[in-house]
């Protein structure tokens, strides 16, 4: 199954970074995810929306936080990925060339088996799952 993502409001908002949730999805007073049901609801100029990555979901996941809950923000990761790059690019001519070289081709794999009476493809024992009729 191919996931798609349709426009979608939360394609906006940048991950893990905290923006006025006002600004981003305006609306009714909200609870902070942290605080929980137990506290009133905020006005939404103060309170954090932040995205999250989700497992499951491209487009992530949005909570809002209020001011003492609000997640930091972790440093950028740019610069330590900058730092990890510079000794690879001083590897010899021959070494990058030679890492470069194609791979050999793959052997074609074999045709499936298909059970005669039930048309499914059956399984390397050789017997179908469905009927129970052994095929060569």
């Amino acid at each position: 199954m191919k996931i798609t993502r349709s426009s979608d409001w939360r394609e906006a908002i940048p991950f893990e970074t905290p923006m006025i949730a006002d600004s981003v999805m305006p609306g009714e007073p909200a609870r902070c995810t942290t605080c929980g049901i137990d506290s009133e609801p905020l006005a939404r100029t103060q309170l954090w929306a932040v995205k999250h990555r989700h497992p499951h979901d491209p487009a992530g996941t949005v909570r809002l936080y209020c001011a003492d809950h609000t997640p930091k923000t972790a440093a950028p990761v740019a610069a330590a990925s900058a730092a990890a790059r510079a000794p690879r690019e001083r590897r010899t001519p021959a070494r990058a060339a030679s890492r470069a070289a194609p791979r050999a081709a793959q052997q074609a794999e074999k045709p499936a088996v298909v059970c005669p009476t039930c048309f499914v493809e059956v399984p390397p024992t050789g017997v179908c799952g469905m009927c129970g009729e052994r095929v060569a």
